[in-house]
């Protein structure tokens, strides 16, 4: 089994974070930012081993950080980040590991699965290294004296990079006593491990990662994060079948031999989302926002009410984290659908597509839904809300 070495880089000082403490050693829910970042990498498939990169005179918090973790003592870093970097790789270089995981310590968001993701994508065959990114999603505007608008720059090829960021050891060790004989200037210029990568023509690929990975900065960052709980819920809806040729299922037509059968469009995989969500903030079911007994909502397109319900999240300064859905039917085959499904939910949601699960199943011919009388459809929300 290949070993691969996590790096977590804790020697910067943070200017924009403010405070008597650099961020990496500030409190979030009660520990130190630096020990999130362990955790998370000690979680995740494929890390043998963990270092910490600090800056000097900061042992005193780096002990008190790492309790717990029975790691060796700490690197030293350098006048630059990547300086600390080639410090950390020169300590590794004695006994070194098949691949490393280079890790800001202020990423303590960062999902055990991605780093595996990204872990698995360096090892292809060709490649040198990868690294976790999420794609741009806004228009970038080029801004000239003035504040004056000069163009659009297209987004469809730029994308936000995040750590840990993985490479084969020995040719990033290269690359960075190659870029440290550039001179401070010049090496302090390229800003992360995959830049010292490209300039050395190695091969590194972008590997999708999460939003919620994004780095602690400033101090409302910390407080945001803090002052966040994170709330699940249940939500479950049944419709029984009756005349027509389409089933709506998660705003999507599915051509069958029936139609549900409901005051709406009957579309029983967002009514359960709906209640889902309204579950996770306390906001009652979905009769109570839009009443059968109310012919404004006959026939009305199940979009709306789930549009609703993540209004009302937003509202209340949250977002939806996660939403999971469970279709119970004999009838229509539902995977055919599923990526159209998800696809649909993620944009009335206003999520991206990783943030939905569809799933289907049959009760092997019992009960009603065995009989084909209509669907079930049970979900499961996780949202972020401000702790009340």
């Amino acid at each position: 089994m290949p070993t691969c070495t996590a790096l977590i880089v804790a020697a910067g000082r943070g200017s924009r974070f403010g405070g008597s403490l650099p961020k990496q050693y500030a409190l979030l829910g009660g520990r130190s930012v630096l020990w999130h970042s362990l955790g998370a990498l000690r979680a995740a498939p494929g890390i043998t081993h963990m270092r910490v990169v600090i800056a000097p005179g900061d042992e005193g918090h780096y002990q008190a950080s790492t309790q717990g973790f029975d790691l060796p003592p700490p690197i030293l870093g350098g006048a630059s980040r990547q300086l600390s970097v080639l410090n950390g790789l020169e300590a590794l270089a004695g006994e070194p590991p098949d691949f490393v995981a280079i890790h800001d310590a202020a990423r303590p968001f960062v999902r055990p699965s991605d780093i595996a993701g990204c872990l698995a994508a360096a090892a292809a065959p060709g490649i040198d290294g990868a690294i976790l990114g999420v794609a741009l999603a806004d228009t970038l505007k080029q801004v000239e004296d003035g504040n004056v608008i000069s163009g659009t720059i297209p987004r469809r090829r730029l994308w936000r990079a995040q750590t840990p960021q993985v490479f084969r050891f020995k040719p990033l060790l290269h690359a960075h006593r190659a870029a440290a004989a550039l001179g401070t200037t010049e090496a302090t210029a390229l800003t992360d491990d995959a830049a010292v990568a490209e300039r050395a023509g190695l091969k590194v690929v972008m590997v999708a990662g999460s939003d919620d990975n994004h780095k602690v900065t400033t101090a409302e960052d910390l407080l945001r994060a803090s002052t966040m709980e994170t709330r699940t819920a249940f939500g479950f809806d049944v419709h029984g079948f009756g005349p027509g040729s389409t089933v709506m299922l998660g705003g999507v037509a599915v051509p069958h031999i029936q139609a549900l059968s409901g005051h709406s469009d009957a579309d029983v995989a967002l009514h359960a989302l709906t209640d889902a969500i309204l579950g996770s903030i306390g906001a009652g079911d979905i009769g109570l926002h839009f009443p059968p007994s109310d012919p404004q909502w006959r026939g009305e397109s199940s979009d709306r009410f789930l549009r609703h319900a993540v209004g009302l999240v937003a509202e209340r300064g949250g977002r939806i984290v996660h939403l999971d859905l469970t279709l119970v039917c004999e009838a229509p085959r539902i995977g055919p659908h599923r990526q159209a499904m998800v696809d649909s939910i993620a944009r009335i949601a206003g999520i991206s597509r990783e943030r939905v699960s569809v799933k289907a199943t049959t009760t092997e011919g019992l009960g009603f839904t065995g009989r084909r009388e209509g669907i079930a459809a049970q979900a499961v929300a996780t949202v972020e809300v401000p702790k009340s």
